[in-house]
């Protein structure tokens, strides 16, 4: 293993469960499924003549047993992937040999199977977001009323909250949720349709009889697992839902991206940060540092994710007539890696959402700092509403906050614009006065609480209890 490239997906970051679902095992076994499910429904139509009971036995009890190293050598020789396991079926279906796959194409089975793992593969990532919303809320929970200041373009500006700012990362969370919902209450077999997507083959096999050849299609849907077929498809289904399914995987991305960031800034500035291990080691060479390595490897894989919208869109857009080939070997690797960057990403956004660290001490040192320039407008309000005019004391505030700045700013030193204002006789306030207008943090933060209480009790709670069973422990363990 050490002499050739290891995929960091499956050997760094991701779930066995999600690294399962796109294995070999997973994909050959899912094959003899949809060639069973086609045998049934043919039987169970009226193809009795042509296959029997035992025959279907013998395909159940061969469904797992898989001779790889035959598949392979068969796949050399022919060039054909579908038809060398096909062939491998055989050898351990004899009866069966000659009714597996009966008309059908390759993609019945490549098609219905990948529909098949996706549909899998979303339970695991919806799992995974239901843990990261319940985290969250109880994160937002807790710091509900903190006050914190809030910054527009990166620059400081009116207080939030601790818990209303991750009210927005889980809002995008819960929008991630319902996409993907929606897409996988669409999600629909391709079905039986034959060579181009015309059923011809199925068809003929039923002596022109079209309402069997629609039962066929809805039977072995159900049999797969769908409630329904897709309407219309030629020999592929249309790769423009593999276009809706990663818009729904690379939005996860997108929601985890944009909390990284943040979360690596608010490191930066020493009030809030992921969690950091007991013997974890930030650098090489700088030993006190805590570097935010989670949420830097969650910026990176998102980035990926989201860098894989436009193979699926030039994949789509270049199929032809029914179907080219070129879609194959990109999809090969772009739908798992989908799938894999967004299990490896829930598993750092899971993690991370556990054990975030706030600092409520730093927190008030940055608001210290600047809330004497916040509340100069109450300064000016209580001003005027002792009889001064509005316009002349905006003038002396303006006049002390310039100065006040420029000691921040140039010389390093604490913001003194309210010893600066209580120092002036032209304000008539004293400094215990201005510091009660300034004291309370809160009082800076509007409904930033009970916004926060809001939505937790009208749209998070309610959607936690109603999902309670689909609650399951995440291992959210990281490798490295």
């Amino acid at each position: 293993m050490y002499t050739v490239y290891q995929e960091p997906l499956v050997s760094r970051y991701t779930s066995r469960e999600m690294q399962y679902l796109f294995s070999e095992e997973k994909k050959f076994t899912t094959w003899r499924k949809c060639w069973l499910a086609l045998a049934e429904a043919q039987y169970e139509l009226g193809l009795t003549d042509l296959i029997s009971v035992e025959m279907l036995d013998e395909m159940r009890a061969n469904l797992d047993n898989i001779d790889y190293r035959l598949a392979q050598e068969k796949e050399r020789e022919i060039r054909h992937d579908v038809m060398a396991h096909v062939f491998e079926f055989g050898t351990k279906c004899p009866r069966a040999e000659g009714i597996i796959h009966l008309g059908a194409t390759s993609q019945f089975v490549v098609c219905n199977t990948d529909l098949m793992i996706q549909k899998e593969a979303m339970q695991l990532i919806r799992n995974g977001l239901l843990t990261v919303i319940s985290q969250l809320a109880s994160f937002c929970e807790r710091y509900k009323a903190l006050p914190t200041l809030g910054y527009t373009h990166y620059q400081p500006a009116q207080p939030t909250t601790v818990g209303k700012r991750n009210t927005l990362y889980l809002q995008d969370v819960l929008l991630d949720l319902k996409s993907l919902d929606r897409f996988v209450t669409d999600m629909a077999a391709r079905g039986a349709k034959g060579t181009v997507g015309t059923q011809a083959t199925f068809l003929e096999l039923f002596q022109g009889d079209h309402d069997k050849v629609r039962k066929l299609d809805e039977l072995v849907a159900r049999k797969l697992g769908f409630t329904g077929t897709l309407p219309v498809t030629g020999q592929t289904y249309s790769r423009k839902l593999d276009i809706k399914l990663i818009e729904v995987l690379a939005g996860i991305g997108a929601t985890a991206h944009k909390f990284a960031v943040d979360l690596r800034l608010l490191s930066n500035l020493k009030v809030q940060e992921e969690p950091f291990a007991e013997k974890q080691t930030g650098s090489s060479a700088m030993a006190y540092k805590r570097n935010p390595m989670r949420s830097e490897r969650m910026t990176g894989l998102a980035r990926k994710l989201m860098g894989l919208c436009a193979d699926f869109y030039a994949t789509y857009a270049n199929q032809w007539f029914e179907r080219t080939l070129d879609d194959s070997a990109i999809r090969r690797m772009d739908i798992p890696q989908a799938f894999l960057l967004t299990d490896a990403i829930l598993k750092l956004f899971v993690n991370i959402s556990a054990n975030m660290v706030v600092y409520p001490n730093q927190i008030n040192k940055h608001l210290e700092a600047e809330l004497p320039f916040m509340t100069t407008e109450k300064i000016l309000m209580e001003a005027v509403a002792r009889g001064c005019s509005r316009q002349e004391m905006h003038e002396i505030i303006k006049e002390h906050s310039v100065a006040a700045g420029y000691v921040v700013k140039q010389e390093a030193r604490d913001n003194d614009l309210l010893e600066r204002l209580a120092a002036d006789d032209r304000i008539p306030l004293n400094r215990s006065e201005l510091d009660r207008l300034t004291g309370d943090y809160a009082q800076f933060t509007g409904r930033a609480a009970r916004q926060t209480e809001e939505y937790l009790q009208e749209h998070v709670y309610p959607l936690l209890a109603q999902n309670k069973d689909s609650l399951v422990m995440i291992d959210a363990e990281l490798s490295v």
